[in-house]
């Protein structure tokens, strides 16, 4: 691959979310997710944006960090150097926590998930 996600990570993505669309279960329907991407270089920003993909049309919830979820390494050894990236880590870590603390705060106070809609579809060539 080049300067983008795996073909592993993209195949398992791909199963995963289509069988699971397919079958109308929506088993990832509002379970938060982050995508967190790691490249010696290149490729990062786009990985985490197909990454993402997934997530945001499974109507998940995207969990943040202060900056693109990502570190930067050749070798374990290198990520420990990339502070900037370790924090991010971090951050990302706190956030999800914290989400995952309202969300069962909200269950338990009776929030309930919101009213799901019947799917439109639209076909942009007529």
């Amino acid at each position: 691959h080049y300067a983008a996600a795996s073909g592993a990570i993209t195949s398992f993505m791909d199963r995963a979310f289509y069988t699971d669309l397919q079958a109308g279960r929506q088993s990832f329907y509002l379970k938060p997710a982050a995508a967190i991407v790691s490249a010696r270089r290149a490729g990062t920003t786009a990985a985490l944006d197909q990454i993402n993909k997934y997530f945001a049309i499974s109507q998940m919830p995207v969990i943040s960090s202060r900056y693109w979820n990502m570190v930067h390494g050749a070798t374990p050894a290198d990520v420990k150097e990339d502070l900037e990236g370790l924090q991010t880590m971090r951050v990302l870590a706190r956030n999800m926590a914290w989400f995952l603390k309202c969300k069962e705060a909200g269950a338990k106070a009776g929030v309930r998930f919101p009213v799901k809609e019947e799917s439109i579809y639209t076909n942009f060539i007529r």
